[in-house]
């Protein structure tokens, strides 16, 4: 029931899904440099945070290639280390690109022989990290089961399926597998301002699935758990503090904010790799802020005057408080968090 948005190109490239072109069109772009791996990374073309370390391992690769094939384990290493430490700056939020560039430097440090030996390690540390995330999203799909029932009513935000993991996805993998059984959920969905994740992807995985919903503005998530509409809110994770403090995309912490108000619960699905242990708690957590133009332009669009002012945060941060529970690929997590 879920889409492939990442692959192996020739020689070694990465092809990536371009995400900011759905859902009116689907294309596949080819990366295979540094420059053009960072850019498919800050302009979302890739997004998700399994997702955004599965593309950033395998982009390594892609990066160093053609300078590492032969080189001196020395000269190789470096090209990894440069590459490394420029990826891990691209996007500051999401804690699985940090996690997945920590994982290819100590695999390459741990290869004997020249840069095609280091090569070849970076690769097979990329496709494990990808097999596990797999294998994570099955599980954590698996783990969520006992928040479904027959025609559950599922309010979410930002897009948590396939296209922003390397499986079924985190939070929406959940659903899919609901579906898959025969439980018949149904889908409110965040349209998720001011890029539209949910109305253009995760609308768009639905529809593929086959699998009822509705697109809703954000701002009517209020009114809609106000009539009684929504059983749970199922959200995804960017990285999770020490104590439990969320930080997801921008918008999750209204959301929590309203679920607890009208009794609503409110769970955050992720795989351990977001979870950062050392990040005491979400005031920690650096925020990533974006240009003034996808929110004053969106798409090209004016929609507010030139030269107002723009306040265009990322992510924000859900304390642990307002968090019924994480499900994660061990099982869901529920207060005291840090016990």
């Amino acid at each position: 029931m879920h889409v492939e948005h990442l692959a192996w190109g020739a020689n070694g490239t990465l092809r990536i899904l371009d995400q900011t072109l759905l859902p009116a069109e689907e294309r596949w772009l080819e990366i295979g440099t540094l420059e053009a791996l960072l850019e498919a990374l800050r302009n979302l073309r890739v997004r998700g945070a399994p997702a955004i370390g599965i593309a950033a391992a395998m982009g390594l690769v892609a990066a160093v290639r053609a300078q590492a094939a032969g080189a001196p384990r020395a000269a190789a290493l470096a090209l990894v280390e440069e590459a490394a430490t420029a990826i891990a700056l691209a996007r500051p939020t999401a804690v699985n690109l940090r996690w997945a560039m920590d994982r290819m430097r100590r695999r390459a440090a741990a290869t004997r022989g020249d840069g095609d030996a280091v090569l070849g390690a970076l690769r097979a540390e990329a496709d494990a990290i990808w097999d596990e995330d797999r294998a994570m999203c099955a599980a954590i799909a698996e783990h969520g089961q006992p928040l479904m029932r027959r025609g559950v009513r599922v309010l979410t935000h930002c897009n948590t399926g396939a296209l922003a993991t390397g499986g079924i996805g985190t939070a929406l993998g959940i659903v899919l597998r609901a579906a898959e059984r025969g439980l018949d959920p149904e889908v409110w969905v965040d349209e998720t301002r001011p890029l539209w994740q949910g109305a253009r992807l995760t609308a768009w995985e639905l529809l593929r699935a086959g699998v009822r919903h509705a697109v809703l503005p954000d701002a009517a998530a209020a009114a809609l758990l106000s009539q009684g509409k929504v059983d749970l809110v199922l959200v995804g994770a960017d990285r999770i503090a020490r104590n439990g403090d969320v930080a997801n995309k921008v918008g999750t912490f209204g959301l929590a904010v309203l679920a607890s108000h009208h009794g609503v619960p409110f769970y955050s699905a992720a795989p351990t790799s977001s979870f950062d242990p050392a990040c005491p708690d979400g005031a920690r957590i650096a925020i990533e802020h974006r240009g003034a133009a996808e929110v004053s332009a969106p798409f090209g669009v004016r929609v507010a005057p030139a030269g107002s002012p723009v306040f265009n945060p990322a992510f924000d941060v859900t304390p642990a408080a307002l968090v019924t529970g994480y499900v994660t690929e061990r099982g869901i997590l529920h207060p005291p968090f840090e016990a």
